[in-house]
């Protein structure tokens, strides 16, 4: 069982620890010391209750139905190149992070954006619902839940890790050059993963 709960953290933190839109904002988030709690919390439980729903078998019914996977692997490619584009275009702009008290925005609106870059991205459905849930799919029923524990902690730690370390960050950021190295690395890296859901 222990066997089973690395391997299931070991791969958890191999999907998770990847700069997309949602690592973005949660870092961005963490830099600026706005609503870090809730918003670790958020993206931490959803990755849980999606990584719960494919160690149930959620995943092997969407793989059944081709049609939902060809939507994932299109909508999902979109979405991500979409991304970076946006990314792309605000290193080109070098922009910096500017980290005013009195420009934050409202625990709502970041709860909002928060759901909306975890629940509005398929890319995220194909890694802990379909892959994670492939994955767990070949244990026994002991081993399949602790597998699905041992992915789901590595979120934790990961979304922790990220929104209260980041917090150290925030002179390196108030940098224009630092910025434009990490947007660039989101582009380069969005757009990679894009090209792999086209070659599926």
């Amino acid at each position: 069982m222990s066997a089973d709960l690395i391997a299931g953290f070991i791969s958890g933190a191999a999907l998770i620890i990847a700069i997309g839109a949602q690592n973005a904002f949660v870092l961005r988030q963490g830099i600026r010391r706005e609503h870090v709690l809730p918003i670790v919390l958020v993206c931490a439980s959803a990755d849980a209750l999606l990584i719960a729903a494919g160690v149930t078998g959620l995943g092997a019914l969407i793989e059944s139905v081709p049609l939902v996977l060809i939507v994932a692997r299109y909508g999902g490619a979109a979405f991500l190149l979409g991304y970076a584009m946006t990314a792309a275009r605000r290193a080109m702009q070098g922009q910096r992070l500017a980290v005013d008290a009195n420009a934050g925005v409202s625990l709502g609106c970041a709860m909002a954006t928060c759901l909306t870059f975890t629940f509005l991205n398929p890319h995220v459905y194909l890694d802990t619902v379909i892959l994670l849930g492939s994955l767990a799919s070949q244990r026994d029923d002991s081993g399949r839940w602790a597998f699905g524990g041992g992915a789901a902690g590595a979120s934790f730690v990961w979304f922790f890790a990220l929104g209260f370390g980041a917090q150290r960050l925030g002179p390196l950021f108030g940098n224009r050059l630092a910025w434009r190295v990490l947007d660039t690395l989101i582009a380069l890296i969005m757009s990679g993963l894009a090209v792999v859901l086209l070659l599926g």
